[in-house]
């Protein structure tokens, strides 16, 4: 699929620049750029909904001792 994008002429100069010093073209630095962006947007939704269930209390936190103690690492 095809998108078109106006970008400013700074944001072109630098998107070109950082494509370079990564080895890349522009297409594939874009893709890769996207994709990262897209990836941490679904992580911040995931946790916006777990953090959503703890305030409802649907989940359950432990602090690091409890965790240790569950594990059988406490001494």
């Amino acid at each position: 699929m095809t998108e078109t994008i106006e970008l400013s002429a700074d944001l072109d100069r630098r998107l070109t620049d950082l494509a370079k010093r990564n080895g890349m073209n522009r297409n594939e630095f874009l893709l890769r750029v996207i994709e990262d962006g897209i990836l941490d947007a679904e992580a911040d939704l995931r946790a916006d909904a777990v953090e959503a269930r703890i305030a409802a209390g649907e989940e359950k936190t432990m602090t690091s001792t409890e965790v240790r103690r569950a594990l059988g690492l406490e001494h």
